[in-house]
């Protein structure tokens, strides 16, 4: 399991898995809800039994809902990036949508520097939502939380919330403050991707012959991405005991090549399955992974996507080979924290959306359906069983989120 020593440890050097490329607009756009695909069916998780939510009192609600003014702050890339961005920008449409509210605009920063001008713009206009998404905007959506204590923020992978007393970021990590409490209109969405990856890793094991299968991560110094893979491992493992699980990164930092490079990505993943000689791969790389997923259906064997169910993002022929995806529910986490908003139940602090709250999974089969018994299935089932029942370890009791 996930634990908060573990995030903690690595804030200063994590990343979200961020599926972008290196372009982008400082103007707020509206997008069609068309523009992001449909995910399998959403979920409507409650709060995981270890959770100790925290509902904001103040301040209050708009008085009508339709009246809602939702923004959106990406990382940089592109707002249809096919991942991340894209899938979590589409929790807010669909927010709006149910509501009767406005087709939220979005903002795609250039670069770093534009993440605090990007979220003052939906600020000046008085926006009663900011919804910002992945860990880079961290300090900058919580120092725009405490300035601006009437307008509710949404963050996307920006846990766990490091604060100082005064509720300001802090960049020692010290984290004497209660984010809780001292921003209590602020709330952060974090995933346990281990689950996800070990999902996705008891499908690996079933698939493969050579009983030799591969993970390809972005960059070591993303613990998101070590989670993935360390859970993908565990639940290999659990299938068979002497599968052989190789793990490569792209790369130690966090240049465009760990998660921007589609080519760069092809290129490191056709060595790594000609050096390995796996039959399953699973990407962990963005935008990066997209091209592994590439090297993998041209090498005849089964890819595994990441985030979202890429078998539908990517649609067809880039799928050829995908046989399930590791899921974070990006859209339906978004959708809900909204929700609660417009509610009056906005709960601040750190939240976890895991197997226990239908916060993870493991995509369909799709056109890959009839590879996999029943067996599967029922083995599949058995695990989520035992995560929400909190009895199945799914990353080192040492070193999670740590690259060896």
């Amino acid at each position: 399991m996930i634990t908060r020593r573990s995030r903690l440890g690595l804030l200063a050097a994590t990343l979200a898995i961020v599926a972008s490329a290196c372009s982008g607009s400082a103007t707020p756009t509206p997008a069609p809800p068309s523009a992001a695909p449909s995910v399998a069916a959403s979920v409507a998780p409650s709060m995981a039994p270890s959770a100790a939510p925290s509902v904001a009192a103040s301040p209050s609600p708009a008085a009508s809902a339709s009246a809602l003014k939702i923004g959106v702050v990406t990382d940089i890339g592109t707002l249809n990036d096919k991942g991340f961005n894209e899938y979590s920008y589409k929790g807010a449409v669909d927010a709006a949508t149910t509501l009767g509210a406005a087709t939220p605009p979005s903002i795609v920063p250039k670069d770093a520097s534009e993440y605090k001008a990007d979220i003052q713009q939906f600020v000046d206009q008085k926006f009663d939502v900011i919804v910002t998404v992945g860990f880079n905007l961290t300090n900058d959506t919580v120092a725009a939380a405490k300035a601006n204590p009437t307008i509710h923020f949404i963050g996307v992978d920006q846990s766990p919330i490091c604060v100082d007393p005064q509720g300001n970021p802090d960049s020692t990590f010290a984290c004497k403050g209660d984010a809780k409490t001292l921003l209590p209109n602020y709330t952060s969405l974090y995933f346990a991707e281990d689950q996800a990856g070990y999902l996705a890793g008891i499908v690996a094991a079933y698939a493969s012959k050579a009983n030799i299968i591969g993970a390809i991560g972005g960059t070591t110094l993303c613990a998101s991405c070590v989670r993935y893979i360390q859970g993908y491992e565990l639940g290999a493992k659990s299938i068979k005991p002497n599968i052989v699980v190789k793990s490569s990164y792209v790369t130690h930092d966090f240049s465009a090549a760990a998660f921007n490079d589609p080519a760069g990505g092809k290129v490191f993943a056709e060595t790594f399955i000609k050096t390995n000689k796996v039959d399953v791969l699973f990407q962990v790389a963005g935008k990066t992974g997209n091209g592994v997923l590439e090297a993998a259906c041209e090498n005849n064997i089964y890819g595994i996507g990441v985030d979202v169910d890429q078998w539908l993002s990517l649609g067809a022929p880039a799928n050829a080979c995908i046989i399930t995806s590791a899921e974070k529910h990006l859209e339906s986490a978004v959708n809900q924290a909204i929700m609660a908003f417009a509610g009056g139940t906005f709960i601040s602090g750190d939240q976890l959306y895991n197997a226990a709250n239908d916060g993870i999974g493991a995509s369909p089969f799709h056109d890959k359906a009839s590879l996999f018994g029943p067996e599967v299935q029922a083995s599949l089932d058995s695990a989520l069983a035992a995560m929400k029942a909190g009895t199945l370890q799914t990353c080192p009791t040492t070193g999670c989120g740590v690259a060896p």
